[in-house]
């Protein structure tokens, strides 16, 4: 990219992340971009390690993710979990059999010592990834969902629950003995933008954000690094997941406004949608400059559009 915007992180999770991740692909060179990505979500499940947000990013920028539903990879078959359902075990997390070859050599290279970090790595290089994916830590981080019924693991509230219960908090377990994974605090230190993709600020972000060292690492304005977040909320709503039900159980009426409030003092830049253009003004007393466009990115086209108006952004900052 020939800007002063030469080098982007990304912090990601889900299915909203990897379409803007995969949108800034398609602007930038494999130099220019490292993706870090959210890890909470990790659990294990028939004795595997699964990993959706780092999958979820991994698939989507290697072509292999399932267009409809945006996670899972695409042409899959699904003979494992029937058979498995025939042996009587859960079937509430569907694995299809593609993906189950990624959990299975992800698993084995993780109990003979590898760290998750170059798991990814190796993983890339196999699906012709040419951008530096990095989870936040190699450290164990477990998101858990405070809710009426008590304390879920966030796979069973976010899959088995369906998102049912009521939310009354969160707990990121493990986070305080966590470190960044190597590459990652290099990467934020020398980053020229920070962008917060349109990822749940709760179970997404909060987590990348929770590890020791990293909101300091983001801070860290030397070089007139840009901190720029997109909203994941869209006149009240949500497009995928229950960020927007999160805010409202919590007290907190969902809006984009809602959102930047969230990332303060972090941010120096914000987007939203065109829907929410009304709340451009205070997001702008916040002291956070906004930018109203269309955040929908239903294809390929629409998140490299929306990709190179938030680069653009970050340089209209950067020299203001």
């Amino acid at each position: 990219m020939q800007t002063l915007i030469s080098k982007v992180v990304a912090l990601a999770g889900g299915v909203g992340g990897a379409r803007l991740v995969h949108g800034l692909a398609q602007c930038l060179a494999p130099e220019e971009l490292t993706i870090i990505v959210n890890i909470g979500d990790d659990f294990e499940h028939l004795g595997m390690k699964i990993c959706p947000d780092l999958d979820t990013v991994c698939y989507t920028l290697a072509g292999l993710a399932n267009p409809l539903t945006g996670w899972g990879r695409a042409d899959e078959s699904w003979t494992v979990l029937e058979e498995l359902r025939a042996l009587g075990c859960p079937d509430w997390f569907h694995l299809g059999d593609r993906d189950l070859a990624t959990h299975i050599e992800r698993t084995h290279r993780l109990r003979v010592g590898q760290p998750l970090s170059q798991v990814t790595q190796d993983f890339c290089k196999a699906w012709k990834i040419p951008f530096t994916i990095l989870p936040v830590t190699d450290d164990s981080v477990h998101t858990w969902v405070y809710t009426e019924y008590g304390k879920l693991p966030f796979q069973e509230y976010f899959v088995h629950q369906q998102c049912q219960p009521r939310v009354t908090g969160f707990e990121f377990a493990g986070v305080a003995g966590a470190a960044p994974a190597s590459g990652v605090i290099e990467a934020l230190q020398t980053a020229d933008l920070v962008l917060i993709c349109p990822s749940n600020p709760w179970v997404s972000v909060d987590p990348i954000l929770a590890i020791p060292g990293i909101r300091a690492a983001i801070s860290h304005r030397e070089g007139f690094r840009q901190i720029i977040a997109v909203s994941p909320i869209i006149g009240g709503h949500t497009v995928k997941g229950p960020a927007a039900k999160m805010y409202t159980e919590l007290g907190i009426q969902p809006s984009a406004l809602a959102v930047a409030r969230h990332y303060v003092p972090l941010l120096t830049g914000f987007v939203l949608d065109t829907i929410d253009a009304a709340q451009a003004n205070e997001i702008g007393h916040l002291g956070i400059r906004p930018l109203v466009t269309n955040t929908l990115m239903p294809t390929a086209g629409e998140r490299r559009r929306l990709a190179e108006e938030v680069l653009q952004f970050a340089l209209k900052l950067r020299m203001s």
